[in-house]
């Protein structure tokens, strides 16, 4: 494995830097965003800037996610680890989170309380309701059967790989419709798998 090369492709929907992982409930968020989402890998020991810091002790890492993959993410997750030596004797841990077939994997972020995440860009964001039902259906060897698509649907695809998310308000400006044609098309895009809802800010939005 080329570390420098899967670094210089910077964070993103597959690819995670910690510095180190300082407690279960912290990286099971990433852990379980990542097997709902397509999977991917967590590099330890390498900040947020892509610089590689090393581990002080990857025994000691990997005994924290073994904990957080098996106890604060439910169902439970098996990782796969690798070791990584540089050149200037820095150790980095890779974690190769596999995309899930028992999906929706929940995170404990406090005693007794569980969330669903899934990665959007470089980020865990916890999801809907609407999602996690979605992410029952939608395992990786039976997604659902993609839809032609409209112009006006092209263009909201086209609209978030420049921009992160869009909400119903600016869809509804972007092709020019009313507030309840603009909402029924984005559920619409949500339901056969293009869109994912997020409901848990002050105001809904959607991302790819």
């Amino acid at each position: 494995m080329n570390l420098r090369a899967l670094i210089s492709q910077g964070e993103g929907e597959r690819l995670e830097f910690k510095k180190k992982t300082t407690h279960p409930t912290r990286i099971s968020r990433t852990l379980a965003s990542l097997a709902n989402t397509h999977g991917g890998q967590v590099l330890v020991g390498v900040d947020d800037d892509g610089r590689v810091v090393g581990v002080r002790d990857a025994e000691e890492e990997m005994y924290v996610l073994r904990e957080a993959a098996a106890h604060y993410v439910d169902p439970p997750l098996a990782l796969d680890f690798r070791e990584i030596e540089t050149e200037d004797d820095h150790i980095v841990l890779v974690v190769k989170v596999l995309e899930s077939q028992n999906k929706p994997h929940r995170a404990q972020i406090a005693p007794g309380e569980w969330r669903s995440y899934v990665r959007v860009r470089d980020e865990s964001v916890q999801t809907s309701n609407l999602t996690e039902k979605l992410l029952e259906r939608q395992q990786p060897a039976a997604r659902l059967e993609k839809l032609p698509l409209s112009k006006d649907e092209l263009r909201v695809l086209d609209y978030l790989r420049t921009t992160p998310r869009i909400t119903v308000g600016q869809y509804t400006k972007l092709i020019n419709v009313s507030r309840r044609r603009a909402y029924r098309t984005l559920i619409k895009l949500v339901l056969h798998g293009y869109l994912r809802y997020h409901d848990k800010e002050k105001e809904p939005y959607y991302t790819l």
